[in-house]
């Protein structure tokens, strides 16, 4: 099939968005390719569809486990063989996920980049012969990146294993410095593809607040624009404060952080989608790979730490193209507790080492062994143990995660599994004593293949519906089993997690580069005073800043940011300006209109000095936006 026709049939769209069509055709002609798409921009069908089109299996490569888990299950409701292999996993199960992308009927396989190294993966690979391999969130990449994760750079290894296969770098947020570095680190070959679309959010309005009074500022703007929207805290605390006071205030909304079960975090985000919560509260753990495109507003009630960012996380307003708000709510010490943050998150060579001996010693790895070993972490109890503060604990291990020793997942969903502690004459003989427990037994063995030969995950529902008894009367006997030593069960958990990617060093051995350390924390300042730049600036248009920073210097003056707002007399004249704010009052006293006939009653005049108008009139309480997206006088 065409591209289009691809597009057409499992996606349901008649046309591309802009720039998807000429990646696609990239692809298919088999060059590498780097694509900067902001937010919103469909990533995704830029490597999907050329991927339905060729032959083989598309290898994916995404640092985060929600993403892979929600782009999977979306590929999987259209009908497409995709798979899945990440931290948590028991061996067993990634073997056979490997082996069925290498010998079934699938098109997508999604790794974590860790995974790639591993034994198994590079055991598979030969027989798995991918036809393309991408790279999303592709930043992680360079050393000089926001999120910088080392694992990624051995991704450039799967190109001496599969020289011939194209590579596709995906990101929505790089500087011009970490985009050389993107095809510089995947040894991009001579001729490869670049694609950037503009940084420019035409409907966006940015806005910067300095107040006080946070908690009234908030409920004072979700009144005045109606719709669905985001609240971004810096805390999992701060997320149930804020959406507790929001339900005093009879706006409808949940909070949400990745410290929630996966059970009740999907039907938080559920609700959301549909609008039953009008409001949802969360931290940066919410956002990826959810498209809601007609999200009205997003305010950031703590200050995120760079533009990269807050780019990410305020446009997820407005992809629907019509008029939304992104609003910073900020107090004058914040970019002060920042750059005290930054000290604790790159801690020196030294105090990683005693960091390092104390997870070892706690997680009980002995010198010399470790290296492809999983543990779950409770952070409290390790910090508490070995007199870490919270803060302390967790930027040490992420250090750690960054210098490629370990992995640090902050919430992992792991599968209930079950392995079997008696041979099979002992099993018989128990079965004949324990009548009662006989029938889940042999349930057990029909449904699992090898169950007693290793570990092995199972689904307590599917279980006990093909039992034929309750989920809960399954459990219990489960755990009857594994209190009298038949077998182990351990039920499914979510917990932060630890994946050791090296041995355990001996005291002598353990090195940490300082000068990366050093270099890597100047670059964490570069991008805060950056971002500090943005806030304090009062006088140039915010998407231009933001345009600036990533290497886009076309896009225009929005018009509709706080400081276009402000600086209208050098976009309207002040007379002109008044007769326009009379002629809308008057307009509407008379009955609600949208935009589009605002313009159509004020031609000729520009639609940006209209909205310009419009926006001053929002922003001094005199007009707002009803729930049809009208404009009403406020009463």
């Amino acid at each position: 099939m065409s591209p289009k026709d691809t597009l057409k049939k499992y996606y349901g769209y008649d046309s591309f968005r802009p720039l998807q069509e000429e990646i696609i055709e990239a692809i298919l002609q088999k060059k590498d390719t780097l694509a900067i798409l902001p937010t919103g921009a469909g990533k995704s069908i830029c490597f999907q569809v050329p991927a339905l089109i060729n032959e083989g299996i598309c290898l994916v490569i995404s640092p985060l486990i929600a993403l892979i888990k929600d782009q999977v299950q979306n590929l999987q409701k259209k009908g497409i063989g995709a798979l899945a292999i990440y931290s948590g996993m028991h061996y067993a199960d990634i073997r056979q996920t490997l082996q069925n992308a290498a010998f079934g009927n699938y098109k997508f396989l999604y790794v974590s980049p860790e995974r790639l190294e591993t034994t198994v993966f590079l055991e598979y690979l030969p027989a798995i012969k991918p036809s393309l391999i991408v790279v999303d969130e592709a930043h992680c990449i360079s050393q000089w990146g926001y999120d910088f994760r080392p694992s990624y750079q051995r991704i450039a290894l799967l190109r001496e294993e599969l020289p011939d296969v194209p590579i596709v770098a995906l990101t929505a947020s790089a500087t011009t410095t970490v985009q050389t570095d993107i095809c510089k680190n995947l040894h991009f070959k001579e001729g490869f593809s670049h694609f950037k679309q503009s940084f420019n959010r035409p409907n966006l309005s940015y806005s910067i607040f300095s107040t006080s009074a946070k908690q009234h500022k908030l409920i004072e703007i979700l009144q005045n624009v109606p719709g669905s929207g985001i609240v971004y805290c810096s805390s999992r605390r701060q997320t149930a404060i804020i959406a507790e006071l929001l339900l005093q205030h009879n706006i409808v909304a949940a909070f949400y952080h990745a410290g929630l079960m996966a059970e009740k975090r999907t039907n938080i985000q559920q609700q959301w989608l549909d609008g039953t919560i009008r409001i949802i509260v969360c931290t940066n753990a919410f956002g990826m790979g959810i498209d809601k495109p007609n999200v009205r507003v997003v305010v950031h009630i703590d200050m995120p730490d760079c533009i990269e960012n807050y780019y990410q996380e305020a446009g997820r307003a407005g992809r629907d193209g019509k008029r939304a708000y992104a609003v910073l709510l900020m107090q004058q010490n914040e970019v002060e507790n920042l750059v005290f943050k930054l000290e604790t998150k790159y801690p020196s060579a030294q105090k990683l080492k005693l960091i390092y001996t104390a997870l070892m010693n706690y997680l009980q790895v002995a010198a010399g062994l470790g290296e492809g070993l999983s543990f779950d972490i409770d952070m409290a109890s390790f910090a508490k143990n070995f007199k870490f503060n919270m803060l302390e604990a967790t930027y040490g291990i992420q250090a750690l995660a960054q210098e490629g020793i370990l992995s640090f997942s902050e919430m992992l969903f792991k599968f209930s599994s079950i392995e079997f502690c008696v041979n099979k004459n002992d099993l018989q003989a128990f079965q004949e004593q324990e009548p009662e427990l006989a029938e889940t037994i042999r349930g057990l063995l029909r449904s699992y293949e090898g169950i007693f030969d290793y570990p092995c995950t199972i689904y307590e529902n599917q279980l006990a519906q093909f039992l034929k008894i309750p989920k809960t009367m399954l459990i219990q006997q489960l755990l009857q089993l594994h209190k009298v030593g038949i077998l182990i069960y351990k039920p499914a958990t979510e917990k932060p997690q630890i994946f050791l990617q090296k041995n355990r060093m001996y005291s002598d051995d353990f090195y940490i580069n300082q000068q990366n350390i050093d270099t890597r924390k100047k670059e964490a300042y570069t991008r805060l005073q950056a971002f500090n730049s943005f806030l304090i600036n009062k006088t140039t248009c915010r998407s231009k800043i933001i345009g600036a920073y990533f290497g886009d210097n076309t896009v225009p003056n929005c018009g509709i940011c706080d400081n276009c707002i402000n600086n209208t007399s050098a976009m309207l004249p002040t007379q002109q300006f008044k007769i326009t704010v009379e002629k809308i009052i008057e307009m509407l006293a008379v009955q609600p209109l949208h935009a589009a006939q605002i313009q159509t009653q004020l031609q000729p005049l520009k639609q940006r000095s209209i909205w310009l108008v419009l926006n001053y009139l929002i922003e001094n309480n005199i007009i707002e936006l009803d729930d049809l997206q009208e404009f009403i006088l406020k009463k």
